[in-house]
């Protein structure tokens, strides 16, 4: 019975989901950095950041699985939050498995040793003649049947909140500043995407500093529905004033076994008034028994060796409810405020 309960878990995980109405988003497994696949109900999809290259990891492939199961044949949009490795070093390789329309991005790197440079002329190789975007807080990404505000990019933060935000912040008081961060991540872009009542949050990897000018003194950016958690989970990102004022119902990790998942940042997430579940598509050697959410909430559970890649998929309805599906076990939570 459990044999014959495993294949049918496997055989729905492998199933085509782009026939599931609403607004889909897979988290994909690239092992610690980001490649988070959004399609929208109208077929348009946006591709945040690729992963690494493949010296690293499967991160190209994987991706390419993820819009095979979603039924898309291109990327209309490739929105890259920063030039670290973990996020852009897998776009030239994600370029030559499938179309990119339009290429999004915070403008030029700003790091300018040796990795760095090479990093940038991978990027502007892979561009070519294609559309390129540089965005600024307060653009939209045009999406069919989506709100995606820019609200974060280059440093720089919104200065008007996004619609039904702007409530004064009282965290802030107990939040304070720490040492600037001259690295990209400083410079991550990051936007809000509103499908009717729903709402979900990606801030790349921007850190304590920037994300103190999106929510203090007042709440620029609102509450949403799911966070997806900055920087892997790290904690020179996911101040108490950030969490505390998005007041998400559900928190996505794309953490790796070895790379974001710091105990001290998940307090954080999991101590934000209103959280019900902690989804992670790694289980964090850092975080050990006390920290990792329940097995069912873990996309990859392995602790070293080989990862198998399995994602998280989200669906989410015009009414804001919404669900995630595990493809590793089949398990699927529905959630509504």
């Amino acid at each position: 019975m459990r044999k014959a309960m495993s294949i049918l878990v496997l055989l729905v995980a492998a199933l085509p989901l782009a026939a599931a109405d609403g607004l889909q988003i897979y988290f994909v497994d690239v092992e610690g950095g980001q490649a988070t696949l959004i399609v929208s109900p109208s077929g348009e999809s946006m591709l945040v950041d690729a992963g690494w290259p493949s010296k690293f990891g499967q991160g190209a492939e994987r991706i390419a699985e993820a819009a095979k199961l979603a039924g898309i044949k291109q990327i209309d949009y490739m929105f890259l939050t920063h030039y670290h490795m973990d996020h852009v070093g897998g776009v030239p390789e994600v370029a030559a498995r499938i179309p990119i329309v339009t290429y999004v991005d915070h403008g030029p790197n700003t790091e300018t040793d040796l990795m760095a440079r090479g990093l940038e002329f991978s990027y502007k190789q892979a561009i070519g003649k294609a559309k390129h975007l540089v965005i600024k807080p307060g653009d939209h990404i045009p999406m069919r049947g989506l709100d995606v505000e820019v609200v974060a990019a280059a440093g720089a933060a919104i200065s008007s909140p996004v619609p039904g935000a702007g409530q004064p912040n009282p965290v802030c008081a107990d939040t304070k500043p720490i040492g600037a961060d001259p690295t990209e991540n400083a410079q991550s872009a990051g936007f809000v995407l509103r499908y009717g009542k729903f709402r979900f949050i990606d801030l790349g990897d921007l850190t304590w500093n920037k994300e103190l000018a999106l929510v203090c003194p007042a709440n620029l950016l609102g509450t949403v529905d799911v966070y997806l958690v900055n920087h892997h989970g790290a904690d020179i990102s996911n101040s108490p004033a950030l969490v505390d004022a998005l007041h998400p119902l559900v928190a996505v990790v794309n953490n790796g076994a070895r790379k974001g998942g710091t105990p001290k940042a998940w307090d954080v997430v999991r101590d934000s008034p209103g959280l019900e579940d902690l989804w992670q598509l790694h289980y964090s050697l850092a975080g050990g028994i006390r920290e990792n959410s329940p097995e069912m909430f873990l996309a990859n559970p392995e602790k070293g060796g080989a990862c198998q890649g399995h994602w998280l998929k989200l669906t989410a309805n015009a009414d804001g409810s919404f669900s995630i599906f595990n493809s590793r076990t089949g398990f699927s939570k529905a959630y509504k405020r």
